[in-house]
């Protein structure tokens, strides 16, 4: 279960509450992953070169929601006021491999980047999955500039070796805001036509369907039925349309498409479907959220279905704690690789809270080579310092990291560390010593 968010803020703050936008309320499974994709992210230079520093607002805001549920950032990526965050449940990350990033300027003649494209890829399982978050040219006459851009963004190449290119991935997510407009009706049919919920009657005017009937590389994107009112333009923390001087025609310009490339090979071979379909997506619903008012655009998203033929089974790396473990002693954990794992002498073993946020969140870390203690053919043991043990005790996880591969690659079971006992006793004693001494100032109070 996915579920995929875009946005364009309007360079706001984030709300007080995504409860409805992330469907947290829902009735269903949790979600397994979740995409985020913003524009218009507040890109001033000063909160820009903050945000390379620290993580920057909306980033530290969804984690501190999505962390206590189970969910990590898996990866983010920023240029400008464009950002794309990936949250993912504990326990597929050892399925999850090959994260790359990158980002496609094309404001200026793709010397700046207010527009553009921020792109993520992985092996999800073995499969290839790629996002990509867009913001495309406003206003209604630049249509074959918004073409022209999607075009040079899908042509982008990732660095590294055996990366496919963008549309080799076995499915690719395209969405954004988009930007696209309806044409040749007028503002006043368009509103009418939207107050009485007939919203087919623009869709064929709408430039995206339009581009997708004569353009060949855009046929194979798919999209669902678009049941909403159009996203764009509306008053701030309103469901009004455009009431200012230019009242903008209103316009679905925040989308959310894919394309399953098996699909698309299985299509071209007339009608021949003897190739086994591994992957599959069906999107579950597709909706707007009327009552996000930060932004003069309100928030698109997808939930999507993604049913996988597990490509991989088995993790890289297979890690457990040994014995009781509290901050009284060292402590040991031991782990096993297959054979083919490309281990290295940098690979180090985290210790995280069962609400860790991100990779770089753990309490402490131990390195495999460095701190190993004893090895056989089926398994190698690390220790780690009672000193590093957090004393207060809890849930915690144990999760493998590869340098080569620039991920966790094992996670063990959630565990719990003991409190540290003398830590306790010590705490209470001065605790009773404390209360010890109030009844004197009490005395001493009364009798002044």
């Amino acid at each position: 279960r996915l579920h995929l968010v875009t946005w364009n803020v309007g360079t706001a703050s984030p709300p007080p509450d995504v409860t409805s936008l992330l469907q947290l309320n829902s009735l269903g499974p949790p979600m397994d992953m979740y995409v985020i994709g913003l524009q218009e992210v507040n890109s001033r230079i000063t909160n820009f070169l903050s945000d390379l520093a620290f993580d920057d607002p909306w980033s530290i805001f969804f984690m501190t929601v999505l962390s206590p549920l189970g969910y990590i950032k898996l990866s983010s990526v920023r240029m400008q006021g464009l950002l794309l965050l990936i949250f993912v449940k504990h326990f597929h990350l050892p399925f999850i491999r090959d994260i790359h990033s990158h980002y496609t300027r094309t404001g200026l003649y793709g010397y700046w980047g207010n527009k553009g494209g921020v792109t993520i890829r992985m092996s999800l399982y073995g499969h290839t999955i790629c996002f990509m978050n867009c913001h495309l040219p406003a206003h209604m006459e630049n249509t074959e500039q918004r073409l022209d851009d999607f075009e040079k963004i899908l042509e982008m190449q990732f660095e590294g070796e055996n990366i496919p290119s963008t549309l080799d991935h076995d499915v690719l997510f395209w969405f954004g805001d988009l930007n696209f407009r309806i044409a040749d009706h007028g503002i006043h049919f368009v509103r009418e036509s939207i107050n009485n919920k007939r919203y087919n009657l623009l869709w064929e005017k709408d430039q995206l369907n339009m581009a997708k009937k004569k353009e060949a590389f855009l046929q194979e994107f798919i999209e669902g039925p678009l049941q909403f009112k159009p996203t764009y333009k509306f008053d701030l923390y309103s469901d009004v349309y455009d009431t200012s001087e230019k009242k903008r025609k209103p316009a679905w310009t925040d989308r959310i498409l894919w394309r399953v490339k098996n699909l698309c090979q299985r299509a071209s071979k007339e009608g021949k479907f003897s190739e086994e379909q591994t992957i599959s997506v069906t999107l579950n619903n597709y909706i707007s959220h009327m009552s996000y008012g930060i932004s003069d655009h309100k928030p698109v998203t997808g939930t999507f279905g993604l049913e996988l033929k597990p490509l991989l089974s088995d993790p890289l790396v297979t890690l457990n704690p040994e014995g009781d473990w509290s901050a009284a002693h060292d402590v040991l954990m031991s782990y096993s690789a297959v054979p083919e794992f490309p281990s290295s002498a940098w690979d180090w073993i985290g210790l995280f809270k069962v609400t860790f946020r991100h990779v770089n969140d753990y309490v402490t870390y131990a390195w495999v080579e460095d701190d190993e203690i004893s090895s056989n053919k089926d398994s190698k043991q690390v220790y780690m310092s009672a000193a590093e043990i957090p004393d207060v005790g809890g849930e915690f996880l144990l999760c493998y990291y590869s340098k080569n591969l620039q991920s966790i690659v094992g996670i063990s079971q959630p565990f719990q560390i003991q409190p540290n006992r003398m830590l306790i006793e010590k705490d209470l004693t001065q605790e009773e010593n404390s209360w010890m001494q109030k009844p004197d100032k009490l005395e001493s109070f009364n009798e002044f």
